[in-house]
């Protein structure tokens, strides 16, 4: 249900919707008159005439059109002014019925209601104008045969014809102008309410609503829906067009006009099981496209882990299914699009067929101006009528979308209201306050996920939480956060509360942005806690500092440097109550120390600490300690108390002693090397610096075409799977249906005043001609569907491709949410609207030419006007092409941003509410929603402004050719054809319109094209499979891994990253690698599985160049554990073997080595056992010993084990190290690691600093 921004209480209890902090007012963003939008202070005039657009259009002919040159929206145009109102409206209506939950679809309603009457009635102007047309037509014919009332009126009647054509145009763009106003603002509105019910979802909910369908509803939904009230006026101004035209017709064929009713009335009915089965289609289509981003969004996120384990074929070919099945009903919808096309197309055929035949029953005679009014009518009402199954396309999509969007906002939220207080901290006495409390993740009383959880804390208390993995003690700390439903007890927790998570989360962006998250700058604050947080000498070393930008997700920053720059944005925050889950297992133990005793004694001193933490060192300073085990705490007590009487707290002291056992043994290892010592190598590892090549930020801004591509977007997309040859047939086709029409209406106007011709024959050869047409237009809406289908299956492909073999260079400078848009919403676009777009286009272009060539035939002195008009009306496109362009591209890259801010928040959230940055994150996401649409704005205002000037041009032209007829002698055109020409003519101004709109929607569709495109040639790795040389089966057999003067640099302009390495790593051996973050040990690894190819040198292993070799057969040969365990959404069988080699017994063998056996039984769906997304539902320690699992199941004989203990705490230490020491024994194992006592079992110990080997030396 949605609810209350401040009460939080459901739409049908006593809670108001309250409005956001700062929203009532609407206040804007941006203040001042910098960038004011002229929209907001222009006059009637200048509103009507589209002429405040005039200077942005000027700048853009001038210039390429940059992201600043484009003027804020107005107040009441932006996202936060639209919310505001949307709350406001909201909340009246659940005071008018506190009973119901109100509807989110009539309070949007509501809220726009001034918006949809100011449309509504323009597009009532329009066509009361509009239908001025055929009398006036009828009145032309009456003139041409003599019958004129007065001297002068055919004068008269030809301006009265221009400005009835200009009433025309100024009230239909300021009717689709406002129209497309109100979708801006619903979809504003919508997106912004997506993104604040994202941050209040509860655990179950997000279950639901994945991160991938979170994105889709904000990126392709909320678009959908926007786009309706574009359309929405179309439904009762169709209607009430063909009412008038049918009162016209009366006037005309009289009775005749029954049967041009019943036929109109039959096509209607006869559409509707149509929409129906469109409906059904279009839900499955969205189902379906979900399920396909979810996919691809877990797999671009992990991609690193995919190419590690060789998997990016497996779920390239999961996506490539789920992508058939999602093309599966893109078919479907579209043929039932074309089937809707062509029925409404044929239809004033059928309705002409129907006329005629009863005009000749009935024995209604038929002449000139009868049969051209009617006619001229029927050529006013098929546009409308052929634009029907558009109309009703979009009305299901916005339907479904709307569907789909509701379901979210109304999916349950966090009730955490109660748990937090703000209160003085003086006469406080519990800081946190748990009493006979439960908990459960899935809000289900008989499956606590915790129990009997009776907490006291006070403040300034200093309280550590232990236990083995699994135990709870994440999801106690989110307990106290409010982040887990609780079903028994009470909570209550005391003051502001800062919070670090064991999984790091990292924004893109500075280092001085994540530790600030959004405070004030206070220099001496800020200088303290980069001491406290031993950040001092990793950022002396980067050229930027603190400025320095981060990678999405920390990419190029260890997991140590990750949770201290978490720590430190902590420690900035000045908060009451510190919950630290676990931050020093990332860090050495030399760090940790240091960390422990500056930061958490002596920074932290005063305030209340809960500390999860596995470094049993540092527990004797806490005041009290919580040992927990199978989601229970056994005991709570200091230290000393503990240790004498808790023997599972022996047990867990015991376990640390064994693992750090081996680090006292350190002082009898003999070096090879005697100049160095193990203090040494302890410092190497401590000191950390960061991986950013100098004078170059990591991230760089999105890349997007600029000035006139021309052609090339629109060949690229013919060119796909031999699109061209589909797009060549329909527009073939379409032109000999438009040649049909000309000379159908040809031989009515030659011979409706024939007597030779019978009326028979005349109604005869009439239908014969336009009957035949039908077959052309089935074949032209066929065309369609196959262009679009094979055109995006190919580009969809292409993508996919292209992503899942670029390198792991692209992902790491790429934000996610840049590639996301163009598997959502840019390929959504590509699908569904693009191929009707572009066919529809060019076949309405050659309608207009087609009426302007028949007016210029028949009246030939208009051409003295048409043509300099023609050359005005082409300068007017290229002078709007010139500003459009840029606008869309700056659209799509701002909804990248839009998206990438989504993505990072959807990750974040937990870490967001914990410090209470709701507001500030939901400010920025309204700022990027602006952002968005202000281009989006000011590209449909153009659209509009090109329009306007080219119908009063085409009023002109259609004005000159009426001139024309009264100025040339009597006689010197028939009636008949007079008819024609001004049928012609009069129709000429709708298929400019709607030629022009056709063009100005596929010139913005084709960004899409353009931006898919961009990512369909990145420069690929090397090949998966050298078939000419596949390394044996058996390969490596020994694991002998020699590495010949190694250099290896990212980027041709920046130094060595290794500086000529070489060394050999015996077959069985333990290798040890050790060093600085940025030393270059990581590129070590990577340029093993050839993540990054080296400069010089080569790595040879059992004897063969592993460059000479496919990608696949290199990594699929090699086990590797890695520092940031990685779940996919699906099962524990999928999870340990997604390939499907290995039988259950095998599979259960390896749980049972990973001490996992029994935590999956106790799942009761054993292997089936459900792992959600990111594998949230199992704790970091589980999680790394599924990687454990996977490497058993592989069997390689080169093991890499790459800082994978660095999140776990000993026990688990403990299990993985005496695993591999014995699954292992006779493999080469090779492990970066932090903790000295993980490398002192090595037998080799490799150093590296700054791209040298320091040095190498063998232990005893």
């Amino acid at each position: 249900m949605y609810k209350s921004e401040a009460t939080g209480e459901p739409a049908n209890g006593k809670g108001l919707y309250t409005p956001l902090n700062g929203e009532v007012d609407g206040s804007s963003v941006v203040d001042g008159d910098k960038n004011l939008n002229p929209f907001a202070k222009a006059g009637i005039f200048s509103i009507m005439s589209f002429w405040w657009l005039n200077p942005l259009m000027k700048k853009g002919k001038e210039k390429t059109l940059k992201d600043e040159d484009i003027p804020m929206l107005r107040k009441e145009d932006s996202a936060r002014s639209c919310y505001s109102l949307f709350l406001e409206q909201l909340n009246l209506q659940s005071q008018i019925r506190p009973s119901t939950s109100p509807s989110i679809l009539w309070t949007i309603i509501v809220c726009q209601w001034k918006g949809i009457l100011i449309a509504g009635f323009f597009a009532l102007i329009k066509i009361l104008t509009m239908s001025a047309g055929p009398l006036l037509l009828n009145a032309f014919i009456e003139v041409a045969e003599g019958k004129e009332v007065f001297k002068y009126e055919g004068y008269v009647l030809a301006l009265s014809l221009f400005v009835a054509k200009c009433l025309e145009s100024l009230s239909q763009r300021q009717w689709y102008f406002h129209s497309r106003i109100t979708g801006l603002q619903v979809r504003s509105l919508l997106s912004a309410a997506i993104y604040r019910k994202q941050m209040r979802l509860s655990n179950a909910a997000r279950l639901m609503h994945s991160s991938g369908e979170i994105m889709n509803y904000v990126n392709v939904d909320a678009y959908r829906i926007g786009e309706f009230p574009y359309w929405f006026h179309q439904t009762w101004t169709t209607i009430l067009q063909v009412c008038i035209a049918l009162v016209i017709l009366i006037n005309a064929v009289g009775l005749a006009t029954i049967a041009a009713l019943v036929v109109i009335v039959l096509t209607v009915l006869c559409n509707t099981p149509l929409a129906k089965l469109q409906h059904k289609f279009q839900s499955k289509l969205m189902t379906a496209q979900d399920k396909r981003l979810k996919a691809t969004s877990e797999a671009l996120v992990n991609m690193k882990v995919l190419k590690l384990y060789a998997w990016e074929i497996h779920f390239k070919n999961v996506i490539e299914e789920l992508r058939l099945e999602e093309c599966k009903w893109l078919s479907a919808v579209q043929l039932r699009k074309s089937y809707n096309g062509f029925l409404f197309w044929a239809s004033p055929v059928l309705i002409s067929a129907a006329t005629f035949g009863t005009c000749y029953f009935l024995g209604i005679p038929l002449y000139a101006s009868n049969v051209f009014t009617f006619l001229a009518s029927l050529r006013l009402v098929q546009d409308p009528i052929r634009s029907v199954p558009d109309v009703l396309g979009v009305v299901i999509q916005a339907k479904v979308a709307l569907v789909r969007i509701v379901t979210f906002l109304e999916a349950p939220e966090l009730q955490n209201e109660s748990v937090r207080q703000i209160c003085e901290m003086k006469n406080l006495k519990h800081s946190i306050c748990i009493k006979s409390a439960e908990f459960s993740w899935e809000e289900n009383p008989s499956k606590p996920t915790l129990r009997n959880i009776n907490i006291e804390v006070k403040p300034g208390e200093k309280m550590a939480v232990c236990g083995e993995v699994g135990s709870g003690k994440s999801t106690l700390l989110a307990a106290i956060l409010g982040e887990v439903p609780k079903i028994k007890g009470t909570i209550q927790v005391s003051g502001e509360t800062a919070y670090v998570s064991q999984t790091a989360w990292i924004q893109t962006g500075t280092i001085q942005e994540n530790i600030l998250f959004g405070s004030s700058f206070n220099d001496q604050r800020y200088q303290e806690t980069l001491e406290k947080c031993s950040l001092v000498k990793d950022l002396e070393l980067l050229p930027f500092r603190d400025l320095t930008e981060i990678g999405e997700r920390g990419v190029n920053l260890s997991g140590g440097q990750k949770q201290r720059i978490q720590l430190a944005r902590a420690l900035y925050q000045d908060a009451d109550i510190y919950l630290l889950d676990d931050p020093f297992s990332a860090v050495d133990a030399h760090t940790a120390t240091s960390l422990f005793n500056e930061y958490v004694m002596e920074a932290l001193s005063g305030k209340t600490v809960l500390l999860v933490t596995h470094q049993v060192d540092f527990l004797p300073a806490f005041d009290s300690i919580l040992l927990m085990s199978d989601t229970e705490i056994l005991h709570a007590a200091p230290y000393h108390q503990l240790l004498s009487s808790s023997q599972e707290f022996q047990v867990l002291v015991n376990a640390h002693k064994e693992t750090a056992g081996s680090e006292r043994l350190a002082n009898g290892v003999s070096l090879h090397r005697t100049a160095t010592s193990i203090k040494e190598l302890i410092k190497s590892c401590a000191v950390e610096q960061l991986t950013t090549s100098v004078g170059d930020q990591l991230i760089k801004i999105e890349e997007r075409e600029t000035g006139d591509a021309g052609l090339k977007p629109y060949l690229q997309y013919l060119n796909q799977n031999k699109g061209y040859l589909y797009f060549s047939l329909s527009i073939c086709v379409h032109l000999i249906f438009v040649i049909g029409q000309i000379l159908q209406n040809s031989w009515m106007a030659a011979n409706v005043e024939n007597p030779h011709v019978g009326e028979l024959r005349l109604i005869i050869v009439y239908l014969i001609i336009g009957f035949s047409s039908f077959i052309f237009l089935l074949v032209r809406s066929l065309s369609a569907v196959s262009l679009g289908m094979h055109s995006s299956k190919s580009l969809s492909a292409q993508l996919l491709n292209s992503l899942f073999r670029a390198p792991m260079s692209f992902y790491d400078s790429t934000p996610l949410g840049r590639i996301l848009t163009r598997i959502s919403s840019d390929l959504s676009i590509v699908d569904l609207d693009v191929p009707f777009s572009l066919v529809f286009s060019v076949g309405i272009a050659t309608n207009m030419y087609a009426n302007l060539g028949v007016l210029a035939v028949v009246t030939w002195p208009v051409l003295f006007v048409s043509v300099p008009m023609m050359y005005l009306a082409i300068s007017l496109q290229r002078y709007y092409f010139a500003s459009a362009k840029e606008l869309m591209r700056i659209n799509g890259t701002s909804k990248s941003m839009l998206a990438n801010h989504l993505a990072e928040s959807i990750a974040g959230a937990m870490t967001i509410r914990a410090f209470q940055k709701e507001e500030r994150f939901f400010s920025q996401n309204l700022n990027l929603i602006d952002t968005n649409a202000s281009p989006f704005f000011h590209n449909f205002a153009a659209n509009e402004w090109l329009i306007q000037r080219l119908e009063i041009l085409s009023a002109i032209v259609i004005s000159s050719s009426a001139l024309a007829m009264v100025v040339l002698p009597t006689g010197t055109i028939s009636s008949g054809f007079m008819g024609m020409a001004l049928s012609y003519a009069l129709a000429l101004n709708l298929s400019l319109v709607n030629s022009i709109q056709a063009q100005c929607a596929l010139a913005n569709y084709i960004i899409s094209v353009e931006r898919l495109n961009q990512y369909m040639h990145i420069p690929s790795e090397a090949p998966v499979v050298v078939d000419q040389n596949r390394p044996a089966p058996n390969w490596p057999a020994f694991g002998r891994v020699e590495i010949q003067d190694l250099k290896i640099r990212y980027r041709p302009d920046t130094p060595y990253v290794l500086q000529g390495i070489s060394c050999t790593f015996e077959g069985g051996h333990k290798i040890g690698i050790v060093g600085r973050t940025g030393s270059g040990k990581t590129t070590l690894i990577s340029a093993l599985f050839r993540l990054v190819e080296p400069v010089a040198g080569k790595i040879v292993i059992d004897g063969l160049d592993i460059s000479t070799i496919g990608l696949h057969d290199l990594r699929s040969r090699f086990g590797i554990i890695p520092q940031d365990p990685t779940l996919f959404n699906g099962t524990v069988r999928y999870n340990l073997d997604p390939l499907c080699q290995h039988n259950d017994q095998e599979i259960w063998e390896v749980l049972g080595k990973c001490q996992l056996q029994e935590v999956v039984q106790d799942k009761g769906e054993g292997l089936d056992a459900s792992v959600v997304e990111a594998g949230s539902n199992w704790s970091m320690g589980q999680r790394q010993l599924f990687c454990l699992g996977r490497a058993l199941l592989r069997r390689s004989q080169i093991l890499v084990l790459d800082e994978a203990t660095a999140s776990i705490d000993n026990a688990t230490d403990t299990i993985l190290q005496r695993t591999i020491r014995t699954e292992f024994a006779d493999c080469t194992v090779i492990t970066v690691a932090h903790r000295i006592p993980t490398v002192m079992d090595c037998t080799m110990v490799l150093s590296i600093s700054d791209g040298e080997l320091n040095f190498f030396f063998l232990g005893q």
